[in-house]
């Protein structure tokens, strides 16, 4: 696959104006094993980097069969032979329109996934949960770019005091945008891998979905970063995970989610884990009740999808230098006035 980048427009960016504000777009791309990126997915993202290479047709379809497995594992019940259900992913592409005077300007602002359940007994395909896996060229940005250039010559390593404060205000902005409100039902749950940084502490709550509990003492940067967003966080344990994961929500978790709803997210961000973190999430034992997660733990197992983190690490500086040139530094006074005005 070429490194390409998104097409954005070349043009002056728009005159500002006190009226200038912001649009969504929403398009949808089912994630299946003919999927091919649009030209506007950032390439580091976990659902781009397995449909790659000579391989590529072989890694989306094993990474498939893994969800599907995960899925019917945990919803075992009336569910015999173990094959009941089927989950099928989209994947949600944001647009962002800005700009003033009629002219109007497109960026990419990030892609998320929406699961849906099929039940091969009944027939029926109902709604999963929105979310699961979130992709920011904004926050390649704020963690490739500026927050290393403001660390650069610094003796302790600390954050700007803005840090991810319009990234959080442009995701809440649509959330609340009518754009998201005719396609969503629900709020969002984005569910990603625990620090290698915190210390996690196994608690006596248990849920029947979402396993045991954890808590840690401080929260991590990714937890700081995603309660700008609005987005609190709370660590759990799935029944036969061998490592908490971390899920980010804006109401009650535990409550306005369906079982089968929690399983859709489960089964497939546990599968993306398993994948892109083995040391944590296919490790050959299971977290204890102090557990502090390693990526230079050696006790793990491949999967049987090639991936290459290297590329990935290396990709995000160059898509946060993209975000940058294209969208921070061009409309900077126009997000600048914008971010002051949203509350």
């Amino acid at each position: 696959m070429s490194h390409t980048r998104p097409p954005v427009a070349t043009r002056h960016p728009s005159p500002v104006t006190p009226q200038t504000e912001f649009d969504f777009a929403i398009k949808s791309l089912r994630f299946d094993e003919d999927y091919t990126p649009a030209e506007t997915t950032r390439l580091t993202t976990n659902f781009a980097n397995l449909a790659r290479g000579a391989n590529r047709r072989e890694n989306l379809r094993n990474a498939l069969r893994m969800i599907d497995a995960r899925f019917n594992a945990m919803a075992h019940w009336d569910n015999p032979q173990g094959d009941r259900y089927a989950v099928e992913l989209d994947i949600i592409s944001v647009e962002l329109t800005l700009g003033g005077q009629g002219k109007r300007e497109a960026f990419p602002l990030l892609e998320i996934l929406r699961t849906h359940i099929l039940d091969r007994t009944t027939g029926t395909r109902t709604e999963g949960i929105v979310g699961n896996n979130l992709s920011s060229y904004v926050r390649d940005y704020d963690f490739s770019v500026l927050l290393l250039a403001h660390n650069q010559d610094q003796p302790t390593f600390s954050t700007p005091a803005d840090y991810g404060v319009l990234h959080g205000k442009l995701f809440k902005s649509f959330l609340n945008s009518p754009a998201y409100k005719a396609h969503f039902h629900k709020p969002p749950v984005i569910c990603l891998s625990v620090s290698h940084t915190r210390t996690y502490r196994r608690t006596d709550n248990h849920h029947p979905v979402l396993g045991v509990e954890y808590r840690q003492d401080d929260y991590s940067l990714t937890d700081q970063y995603f309660a700008r967003m609005g987005l609190r966080v709370r660590y759990f344990l799935p029944p036969n995970s061998v490592a908490p994961l971390a899920f980010y929500f804006t109401g009650d978790l535990l409550s306005d989610y369906s079982p089968l709803e929690l399983i859709s997210t489960i089964s497939t961000m546990d599968t993306f884990q398993k994948i892109y973190r083995p040391e944590i999430y296919n490790a050959n034992s299971v977290a204890g009740a102090v557990y502090r997660p390693s990526l230079k733990h050696r006790d793990y197992s491949l999967t049987q999808v090639v991936y290459d983190r290297e590329e990935r690490s290396r990709l995000a500086v160059e898509q946060g230098r993209f975000a940058e040139a294209h969208f921070i530094t061009p409309y900077r006074t126009l997000l600048e006035q914008w971010s002051a005005r949203y509350a």
